[in-house]
């Protein structure tokens, strides 16, 4: 199937001739993350103090990135994780410094490993230790345990996913909240919009790679519910979430499905959907109105739950 661009709001096309969809595969993988790497990055937001640590795990050193706009105690904090189909992207995330500005909040941005050199677990164990660190160090860290949310976006939501599922049949840490968006939960693409082949920016055999170097091969069903959170079938008794998707994304019915899945569970969940928008468009295109309208909807959802 091929999706008509005329489905895509007008202000978010422009940007498509200058950033092709991404082919990516095992062959390709480190050029186009070099490629990435030496783009242009938006600059972090005025106010807003970054800082580098590394912490000790039992998987070896791991870095977290610290954003934060005040010193006060007590803060509230999210333990971000960043996108790019988990074989790509960094911690030195712009958007986890415009959360601590807007929300006014401390955000610890976790360097994980990234396929293929790490297939899954060596990400989500990352994760895992980092939010282990945050409940334990919590207090010296200036960090309220009782407002620690986790969140990503594309393959950063399926880990924040995969993590508050796993955090709940093992840790049980009090996470108070999992920000979902445009989350990658799904291998298997088998769903309306996962037959859609021509999806900008992120394409279906785009997607089949990325999920294939991080599985360490095409699992198909026998993918594990903590990295392919669409294949979970207990969901009671995770944090409230938010989940936001564009619907001329691949990831939407899934997306969709998986909120309405939480709610069947009795798990709060707000599921916010945006027309005309492919994915990453609000990275690309900020300034559409669509877009504002998105990154306003993520951020009142997070300040909202931690109040």
């Amino acid at each position: 199937m091929q999706l008509d661009y005329a489905r895509i709001d007008p202000e978010l096309l422009p940007v498509l001739s200058d950033f092709p969809s991404l082919d990516i595969n095992r062959d390709n993988v480190y050029e186009i993350r070099e490629l990435i790497a030496a783009g242009p990055r938006p600059p972090m937001p005025a106010g807003v103090e970054a800082a580098h640590r590394v912490i000790d795990t039992p998987d070896g050193d791991l870095g977290i990135h610290m954003y934060r706009k005040s010193d006060r105690p007590g803060q509230a904090a999210l333990l971000w994780i960043h996108g790019g189909g988990y074989v790509m992207g960094s911690a030195e995330d712009h958007r986890a410094g415009s959360f601590a500005e807007l929300c006014d909040i401390t955000v610890f941005s976790v360097d994980y490993r990234l396929a293929p050199e790490h297939p899954y677990p060596a990400p989500m164990d990352d994760c895992q230790n980092a939010l282990n660190w945050l409940f334990d160090n919590a207090d010296s860290l200036g960090i309220d345990a009782g407002r620690i949310a986790i969140g990503g976006a594309s393959a950063g939501g399926g880990l924040a996913a995969g993590l508050a599922l796993r955090n709940r049949d093992t840790a049980n840490h009090p996470v108070c909240f999992q920000l979902l968006i445009y989350p990658m939960i799904d291998n298997l693409h088998a769903t309306a919009s996962g037959q859609i082949e021509n999806h900008p920016i992120w394409t279906r055999s785009a997607s089949f790679n990325a999920w294939e170097m991080y599985l360490n091969g095409e699992l198909g069903p026998e993918a594990p519910l903590y990295a392919a959170p669409a294949r979970a079938t207990e969901l009671a008794g995770l944090p409230p979430a938010y989940v936001c998707v564009g619907v001329e994304d691949l990831f939407r019915d899934e997306d969709m499905d998986y909120a309405r899945r939480l709610m069947a569970a009795d798990v709060p969940c707000e599921l916010a959907l945006f027309p005309g928008v492919y994915h990453a468009a609000e990275v690309f295109t900020p300034d559409a109105v669509v877009s504002k309208r998105l990154n306003a909807s993520v951020v009142n959802a997070l300040a909202d739950a931690l109040g």
